[in-house]
């Protein structure tokens, strides 16, 4: 299973890595980052586009998911017949947001392999016809050194989760309905999520190389753009006509 996680995804990855830092001008390895992060987006970017719109559809159904909740707190099959029909009137899949996802998972490990141990030891797996630098010079934009931790990189990728978090946080006006004390509970789980994930961003990114935190903050102002452009394009969930009766 190594072996072909290694042949499939580790070592593309790895020879992608090397021929950006070849043809960059003075090698640069920053650079060599940015541009490898700008490929891998744009190959999963359709996975990425739906990811997001079922991520914001969810968000958006929120307040009707948690009446139905709470209108059905006693009855668990009526509960799940009405979040059927909710997701089916509004062309939503929950799951389908974690597929895209899932799809990613092995190539974003294969991206923390190359960076964590490929470039100092498994620079034999560059395909021959590409050219395999004696050493990767790690020190880029003439001041930044990627193979160490880097606090201002950290915190630029928890800037970058910030702004990607808020935009899928719906704004909805204040109601005061029956079940307005769930609304403003989960107002208040979005708010603390706001917060605490870039937190985590900042604080797992300061004991990174920076090379990875470069790749992770890259990588999230990227998606942070795409969810922009997705969600001006049209509105992911339409308005809900009716009420859910018991």
């Amino acid at each position: 299973m190594a072996h072909i996680f290694t042949i499939i995804f580790y070592q593309p990855i790895l020879n992608l890595l090397v021929w950006l830092y070849n043809i960059m001008p003075f090698n640069d390895f920053g650079a060599a980052i940015i541009a490898l992060t700008i490929v891998i987006k744009l190959v999963f970017w359709p996975l990425g586009r739906k990811a997001i719109k079922s991520q914001k559809a969810l968000q958006d159904l929120q307040p009707q998911i948690e009446e139905i909740k709470r209108q059905y707190a006693d009855d668990k099959a009526g509960s799940s017949q009405a979040m059927m029909a909710l997701y089916k009137n509004n062309k939503v899949n929950p799951f389908s947001s974690c597929l895209p996802l899932l799809i990613q998972l092995p190539f974003l490990w294969a991206v923390y392999r190359v960076f964590s141990d490929g470039l100092a030891n498994n620079l034999d797996l560059v395909y021959s016809f590409i050219h395999r630098p004696e050493v990767i010079n790690t020190f880029s934009f003439g001041f930044l050194d990627l193979s160490k931790p880097n606090t201002y990189l950290a915190l630029l990728a928890g800037a970058a989760q910030f702004w990607q978090a808020k935009m899928m946080i719906t704004k909805k006006p204040a109601v005061k309905t029956e079940g307005s004390k769930d609304e403003n509970m989960m107002a208040i789980m979005n708010k603390q999520m706001l917060y605490i994930m870039p937190a985590v961003t900042v604080f797992i990114g300061l004991s990174l190389p920076g090379g990875l935190t470069l790749y992770w903050f890259v990588l999230t102002l990227l998606t942070a753009v795409q969810q922009a452009i997705t969600f001006r394009t049209k509105n992911t969930v339409g308005p809900i006509e009716g009420e859910i009766v018991k």
